[in-house]
């Protein structure tokens, strides 16, 4: 690290124009994903919500248990029991498959969730506050933040890290069969033109909305967060009438079943998916994992506390033990993201942790990741994904 960090997540105004089932995150995942974000801004202040009821954890005695609602199999088990072991509290978890199912569940709740922690991606935290459905971190409860890197801190979306605090981010590439495929692909004007050639057939995407309507925007040089009537024109005749008839499954997690089975033959994945797909294959030389280019996406996700937590000082306990250096080398070995930590990648490569190069990327290569938004051209992508689900029979 540099002794000024880059801020590698740059505000949205910089930028031009997420094993199992559920594994990691999904943007989009549903059609009602537009229903459910239309419901969180009724709930923004002037709608009738009432804020946040402030900090509720003083550092007193740790509650015996913590509920957990995150996406799935993104923690380390060993080292939650290890939080068992040590602190006391035994931990629950649920899962859900996008931020707009963990956005109803808490809407619908009121505050009585039941849940303490949840873990939005970073462009939901706003929205999230100013419904008041987060409880303000208290970071006298959290010393560890000292591990963190300052440039995983203070980002756009919460400046103050009052309302969240990183937990890890990734980007979007995708894998390809060598064996299969033997020409380089590098770009995703590559992966969409062997969809149509000689992985036809053989080929699944993200079941994810904004991946891919992003997929034809990053190829064409177009703003992934474009609202003209144009690009989304444009990207549904080509991703519906030209690409769709060739995807054989919309897979969010390939890592889990379809890379170490060798299902299909060129894929698009999260990189953290993909490392524990390549890691997990009996024939890992044959896989070649690209980064999205000439753009692609980041996300980050975050911890934080769910409005009405039962178990408030637990879930700061709990937020503080994954910050010690050795748990956030082992989250980032199980999970396979970055987990923003000072100095993870030297101790990543001194314990020799496999295939770093899905893990940390160059200053380059972060140049090319873009943010996404929530903005008034979610109904139409949701509404491009649907059709071309249709298309290809899904």
């Amino acid at each position: 690290m540099t002794e000024e960090p880059i801020r590698i997540l740059a505000p949205r105004s910089a930028i031009p124009a997420i094993k199992s089932e559920l594994s990691r995150r999904n943007f989009l995942a549903f059609s009602a994903a537009a229903a459910s974000v239309a419901t969180l801004a009724a709930c923004t202040p002037g709608g009738g919500a009432k804020p946040g009821t402030g900090i509720v954890a003083s550092g007193g005695p740790l509650e015996d248990s913590l509920n957990i609602f995150s996406w799935g199999d993104y923690d380390d088990p060993d080292v939650v029991q290890s939080f068992t072991d040590k602190l006391g509290p035994k931990v629950t978890f649920g899962s859900y498959g996008s931020n707009e199912e963990m956005i109803a569940k808490l809407v619908a709740a009121k505050g009585t969730s039941g849940y303490d922690i949840v873990v939005p991606t970073g462009v939901f935290v706003p929205q999230l506050a100013d419904a008041g459905l987060l409880e303000q971190l208290n970071h006298d409860l959290i010393p560890n933040l000292k591990y963190m890197d300052p440039a995983f801190l203070k980002q756009e979306w919460d400046p103050e890290n009052k309302w969240s605090v990183c937990k890890a981010w990734g980007t979007t590439g995708f894998v390809y069969n060598k064996n299969v495929i033997t020409r380089d692909l590098t770009t995703w004007n590559d992966f969409m033109d062997a969809a149509q050639n000689e992985a036809s057939g053989k080929t699944s995407v993200l079941d994810d909305p904004a991946e891919l309507t992003g997929m034809y925007f990053w190829a064409n040089g177009i703003d992934w967060n474009t609202t003209k009537k144009e690009d989304l024109d444009a990207a549904e005749d080509y991703l519906v009438k030209k690409l769709a008839p060739h995807i054989a499954a919309f897979d969010s997690y390939p890592g889990g079943t379809a890379i170490p089975q060798g299902t299909q033959d060129l894929m698009q994945v999260w990189n953290g998916d993909a490392r524990i797909g390549i890691l997990n294959s009996d024939n890992p030389d044959q896989w070649v994992w690209k980064l999205g280019a000439p753009a692609t996406e980041l996300w980050m996700d975050n911890w934080s506390i769910a409005m009405g937590a039962k178990h408030p000082e637990a879930a700061h306990a709990f937020i503080n033990y994954t910050m010690v250096p050795e748990t956030q080398l082992k989250q980032l070995d199980y999970i396979g993201y970055h987990t923003g930590a000072a100095g993870i990648e030297d101790a990543a490569k001194a314990e020799d942790l496999p295939m770093l190069d899905l893990v940390f990327f160059t200053p380059e290569q972060l140049a090319t990741m873009k943010n996404g938004e929530l903005n008034e051209n979610q109904d139409r992508v949701v509404a491009i994904w649907t059709a071309m689900k249709a298309a290809a029979g899904a």
